[in-house]
């Protein structure tokens, strides 16, 4: 019976599975077996020693003068032929051995064992992925079912990325690896079902995270980020360190840390900016790359009227909207853009205050109204609104 440990023993190294998990397993199948050939197992003692493999299966059964039932009974005369001992209602353990079982009951016994080792290294593999929930694996393409696309996390585990949660415009070929975002795990009765994600904006920040070594430490923090996937990303950071220049940080030297995790979003742009607890100073961080002239926020209607040059008037917004509607996501306010020349038209400059130590970006000093004119040369952008324009990016 050596066998079987030494077997168990290999069992639990190459598929991570106790040994003690599969000892209890057996002795079960062993009842089953029992069941099988004499309909009940309520009498039935396994003893299965951890160290040899050693079994013994016993029937308990009781001292009798006429037998009815043979599982669970015996005569005196055969009790007696065990040990002198036994008298009438005493109970006599009776060794029984595997080949009495029956092919059909081995045969049960060997379901119970084989489905204890796939529940259990289900049960592992759900443990292994439900930690790395809302994180980031590599995952190695396989094949395409249907629209979507099988992919390996390792080599017993498989998902199923989804075209909802593919960028747009991707193509996978077999053997491609890809990091991927684990949206959630859960547990099914044919296993662990993984759902992964490459358009999540989770996803960039847990690049950063793994590339950043301050990040990870934290000493820089990701205040904030907003993402559409497979066009451009924003993420506002922070250092807790007046030592470390947090977006230098994030970039890296030549930009080694940035075009990473760009490479790992298949060319993806990102915009790392300064974050500032100054909401008016976030804001015209926000909009980068657009120069900005002047910002004004309304702290209690969440809302910024924010001037820029007349020549960057089409950056600020962006393609189709996009970099004000990012600023917009990434700080929380609904921004008004207006060019120079039309905030000059309407008088806002007149209503600036004189005072030449003035502090446009001290909300406790200024802030004004924004303005409701929404002439052609000015764009509002709420962080729930989708503007279709043509700007260039």
């Amino acid at each position: 019976m050596s066998e079987i440990i030494e077997a168990l023993n290999q069992l639990e190294k190459e598929r991570n599975i106790s040994k003690d998990v599969l000892l209890e397993a057996i002795e079960r199948s062993l009842k089953t077996a029992c069941k099988k050939d004499f309909n009940t197992d309520e009498n039935i003692t396994v003893s299965l020693d951890r160290e040899t493999g050693e079994c013994h299966v016993y029937a308990a059964k009781e001292v009798v003068e006429e037998v009815e039932n043979p599982a669970c009974q015996i005569t005196l005369e055969q009790a007696k032929m065990i040990s002198s001992k036994y008298e009438i209602g005493d109970t006599v353990n009776i060794e029984i051995t595997t080949k009495n079982f029956g092919r059909i009951a081995a045969q049960r016994a060997r379901n119970v064992i084989v489905q204890a080792i796939n529940e259990n290294e289900r049960a592992a593999i759900y443990d292994h992925f439900h930690m790395k929930e809302k994180d980031i694996v590599t995952g190695i393409v396989q094949r395409q079912v249907g629209d979507s696309v099988n992919v390996s996390l390792d080599d017993k585990t498989e998902a199923l990325l989804k075209p909802s949660e593919m960028i747009e415009g991707e193509r996978y070929e077999r053997g491609d690896r890809i990091k991927l975002y684990i949206t959630e795990v859960k547990k099914t009765n044919r296993g662990p079902r993984i759902t992964v994600s490459r358009t999540h904006p989770e996803l960039v920040k847990r690049l950063f995270e793994k590339e950043v070594t301050e990040i990870a430490d934290g000493t820089v923090e990701i205040k904030s980020f907003c993402r559409e996937a497979g066009s451009r990303s924003k993420i506002a950071v922070w250092s807790n360190d007046e030592n470390v220049d947090a977006v230098g940080a994030c970039v890296g030297i030549n930009g080694d840390r940035v075009n990473a995790v760009v490479a790992d979003l298949n060319g993806e742009k990102i915009d790392i900016i300064p974050w500032s607890e100054n909401p008016a100073e976030f804001i015209y961080n926000a909009l980068s790359p657009s120069d900005v002239e002047d910002v004004s926020v309304d702290l209690d209607e969440k809302t910024a009227f924010v001037v820029v040059p007349d020549t960057q008037l089409s950056l600020a917004i962006g393609k189709k909207g996009q970099n004000a509607r990012l600023a917009a996501k990434l700080t929380g306010y609904k921004i008004d853009i207006k060019s120079h020349s039309k905030a000059e038209e309407m008088g806002y400059f007149d209503e600036q205050p004189e005072d030449e130590n003035f502090d446009p970006y001290n909300e406790d000093e200024y802030y004004d109204e924004v303005s409701e004119d929404k002439d052609a040369d000015a764009a509002s952008f709420d962080i729930d609104e989708t503007v279709d324009t043509n700007d260039e990016e």
